[in-house]
């Protein structure tokens, strides 16, 4: 086999979730071949600095008005061209850094074979977070942008590397073109998500593992928690801007023991919590290309009901490995739950669910896609 390029890997300012994506990527490279991470703001305790050649660009984050967030992207991009241009890498890739368009031209300027990875809707999620301080319209407009300056990036790339082949397609790209890689390398660390308490004797508790804000539709769960059966008990892990409102509206069933409110959890606590649940609820945006609490309570053995957004039904397959939403009103979220946990079926779909993520995305899966990916490319 011949040998693989080293790669440089390009991100943007990194929140906890990104950093974690981040440090599995990084990990799946550093298995096929030579990689350094090129990036800022990265979470001062993140393993990614004791494990990988590290370039950190600044602490600055990505700023708390949108002028600033504009005048760092700008200065960012000039930082991570020179860069760079000191790099001796022979592929640079942009994971998640998809709008970076001045650096992604740069790099291909200067001879290197370039990669974007988006990590889900960027523009998408802008507007959403824009859209809580500024007109609509405005919100829109600057979304907008961003999505130009990604779809340029997306045409000057030699390829771009999406998780799933619907979410290629939802970023307007056809799978089947010869420059689209649409079943990228993503993992679960599948001895530490494991199946640890058997699905038979798990107690009727259903749940949400995430960020506690808008995005993430968590005001409609807050009304299905309010009317679920007495024997049925709703979790929320993580979190986030709604959660001192979620505490506040549902303090009645918090008390009663309706609901739980576990709060953030470390990662590695994440396996035991999922562990807890017979269904995890996930009616999110579409501004995700794969949430990675959808691989990771799949390799535990814990069916998914999710929206059918981007890449997520390449992985929750309706009636087989999860369940799909036909809508996020609470009324129909609430029927369609109790509809799930009644199924005879349930222990089917959990070991469908295991047996999914060990066959597609184990470690093993995921270096050997990104060997053919970089062979591709090169």
């Amino acid at each position: 086999m011949a040998e693989l390029p080293d790669v440089c890997v390009v991100t943007h300012p990194l929140s906890d979730a990104g950093e974690n994506a981040t440090r599995s990527l990084l990990d799946i490279l550093s298995a096929v071949t030579g990689v350094a991470l090129v990036t800022a703001d990265l979470p001062a305790d993140s393993e990614i600095r004791d494990r990988h050649e590290l370039v950190e660009l600044t602490r600055a984050g990505v700023g708390s008005s949108v002028l600033v967030a504009a005048v760092r992207f700008l200065l960012n991009q000039l930082r991570m061209c020179r860069v760079i241009a000191r790099r001796d890498e022979e592929v640079v890739l942009f994971y998640g850094a998809t709008a970076y368009l001045l650096p992604v031209m740069f790099a291909r300027l200067l001879g290197k074979t370039v990669l974007v990875e988006p990590r889900g809707d960027v523009p998408l999620t802008l507007r959403i977070n824009w859209e809580e301080s500024l007109p609509s319209p405005v919100a829109r407009a600057l979304a907008g942008l961003v999505r130009g300056l990604e779809r340029a990036g997306f045409a000057v790339a030699h390829g771009v590397v999406t998780y799933t082949p619907g979410m290629a397609r939802q970023l307007d790209l056809d799978p089947g073109a010869k420059n689209v890689y649409p079943t990228g390398a993503r993992y679960v660390r599948t001895d530490e998500f494991d199946v640890e308490i058997p699905f038979a004797e798990r107690e009727r508790r259903v749940g949400f593992l995430g960020r506690l804000d808008e995005e993430k539709n968590v005001r409609e769960l807050a009304t299905v928690a309010k009317s679920l059966p007495e024997d049925v008990t709703f979790t929320f892990i993580g979190d986030g801007n709604l959660r001192e409102w979620l505490e506040t509206e549902l303090a009645t069933e918090i008390e009663s023991g309706q609901v739980e409110m576990r709060g953030w959890v470390d990662h590695d606590d994440v396996p035991g919590e999922l562990n807890r649940l017979r269904l995890v609820v996930l009616p999110s945006e579409p501004t995700e290309g794969l949430p990675t609490v959808i691989l990771e309570a799949l390799a535990c053995g814990t069916p998914v009901y999710a929206t059918p957004v981007s890449g997520v039904p390449d992985v929750v397959r309706e009636g087989e490995t999860g369940f799909l939403m036909d809508s996020t009103d609470p009324d129909e979220i609430r029927a369609e739950l109790l509809a799930v946990l009644d199924r005879s079926d349930l222990d089917t779909v959990s070991a469908n669910g295991r047996e999914l993520v060990e066959r597609e995305y184990s470690f093993e899966a995921a270096t050997r896609r990104y060997r053919e990916i970089l062979a591709a490319v090169v």
